[in-house]
């Protein structure tokens, strides 16, 4: 890889004395892959039998798994099937350790590009809300293409700052997860460009920048929830610099032990001048274990919001959502295409609270508290779209279905040239009943095709396309 900063090294040898050389040394070493299963849609044992290249468990994590360099998973029908998605094995402990129970309220406020959103949506089970942040607006757009891949129902995809999000959602949320922009120490050898982009003054900016970001989400917990805090850097300044300046400006957090597993280090308090509490914060480093490199810390919010009853109500009124007015006139016709799609292509009929953004239309996960003023990218489960007085299926409502779901379905083999024409958005020639078909490889959903009778026609969507 290219040269390492020349400032980066000497702080490191510094941090870590005898200990230095072995951590240089990873750099010439092979970047670690890694991908999870999806458990939304299989086991990750299921996962195990079915690819065909080897996979190796990752120690920290349920149903993650190593794979060899040389491998293109992101080049399998079965990555855009949503079975799995690719994540650098680190990475994956922090969802894990945060360890959201079904049917919680959980926040990922730096989100993009989806790693970690979608392996809480997976320890969700369907069950609770996710709200999946990302203040970046292209970068919002891969969140949520992320998400949909993966089948996810109950998320609510917003482009907002801490700031705003803080008005609508003050002391919502049972756990919160803050994957903080950082220098991205611990991307150098998976990406060259931030080790070109890294400097010691990058590192002071970055952990002013998420001190503040951790300030608007200590508002946003509820008393008695959870904030895990992590970043993929190495410099204490972002990791437990920060952790020290917030904790002793909240009195209302303690911090917790970090589950651990062999090759996890605790944190350095002593690099930073801070107490001993911070050594219950983990550090991954890429000499210790398999991976590129993590730290992660759990906070506990021990202390009631201090609100009194009145401020309490007004909390519960602003929460509240308020129905839809669109759908009390005009666009309650819109939802009868709905219906009658449903019934002439579905097994099952997804019902609940519906609301239009346009003509798009979305079914609204339970609990979603009345989003007026945020800048939203997906209110909830996007089931489709109206056009000229006909209701066209989304690719999300595919790939959240099962092929028992569906009237008509047809099924691909992963080997099969027809699936690679469908991932090209190639019509199929392949007969049978006329009306919307879910297209699936192996028995897992790909996405839609029109079926005419002789003609399988492509709904692929077209910015996904294999070229």
């Amino acid at each position: 890889m290219d040269k390492l900063p020349a400032d980066f090294l000497i702080r490191m040898q510094q941090y870590l004395d005898q200990e230095f050389k072995v951590f240089v040394a990873t750099y010439a070493e092979p970047r670690t892959q890694g991908l999870r299963a999806n458990t939304l849609k299989l086991a990750g044992q299921t996962l195990l039998n079915l690819v065909p290249w080897s996979l190796q468990p990752v120690p920290w994590t349920r149903d993650g798994f190593y794979f060899a360099e040389e491998v293109r998973s992101g080049r399998h029908p079965y990555h855009a099937a949503g079975l799995y998605y690719i994540q650098e094995p680190s990475a994956m402990a922090v969802a894990a350790a945060l360890a959201p129970e079904p049917g919680q309220k959980v926040l990922d406020l730096c989100a993009a590009p989806g790693g970690k959103s979608t392996h809480l949506a997976a320890l969700l089970r369907g069950e609770g809300l996710l709200v999946a942040n990302e203040i970046h607006p292209g970068r919002v757009k891969i969140l949520a293409e992320n998400l949909e891949r993966w089948g996810v129902k109950n998320v609510v995809v917003t482009n907002e700052t801490p700031e705003k999000l803080a008005r609508v959602f003050s002391g919502f949320f049972d756990r919160i997860l803050v994957d903080a922009p950082c220098s991205g120490e611990g991307m150098f050898r998976k990406d060259p460009e931030a080790c070109n982009e890294w400097s010691v003054e990058s590192v002071t900016h970055c952990a002013g920048r998420q001190l503040e970001i951790l300030e608007q989400a200590a508002g946003l917990l509820k008393p008695g929830g959870i904030l895990a805090y992590s970043t993929c850097t190495f410099a204490p300044e972002e990791n437990e610099g920060v952790l020290a300046k917030f904790l002793c400006s909240h009195p209302e957090f303690s911090i917790l032990k970090v589950p651990g597993f062999p090759g996890f280090a605790p944190g350095q308090p002593q690099w930073v001048g801070a107490g001993p509490e911070l050594s219950e914060a983990t550090r991954l480093w890429p000499h210790r274990l398999k991976g590129e490199g993590h730290f992660l810390a759990l906070l506990l919010k021990t202390e009631s919001s201090g609100l009194d009853e009145q401020a309490e109500k007004q909390l519960a009124r602003k929460l509240s959502r308020k129905p839809d007015k669109q759908l009390t006139t005009d666009l309650k016709s819109k939802l009868d295409y709905y219906y009658s799609f449903a019934r002439e292509n579905l097994t099952v009929l997804p019902q609940g609270e519906f609301t239009f953004y346009g003509d798009n239309l979305y079914l609204v996960p339970p609990g979603v508290p009345n989003l007026d003023g945020l800048k939203v990218t997906r209110p909830g489960w996007h089931l489709g779209v109206v056009k000229k007085n006909r209701f066209e299926p989304s690719h999300a409502l595919a790939l959240s279905l099962t092929a028992g779901q569906t009237k008509r379905n047809t099924d691909l083999p992963v080997g099969a040239p027809e699936t690679l024409s469908y991932l090209r958005g190639e019509a199929l020639t392949i007969p049978g009943d006329k009306g919307w078909t879910l297209v699936t490889v192996d028995g897992y959903p790909l996405g839609w095709g029109k079926q005419d009778g002789t003609l399988l026609k492509n709904h692929y969507p077209k910015g996904l396309r294999w070229l």
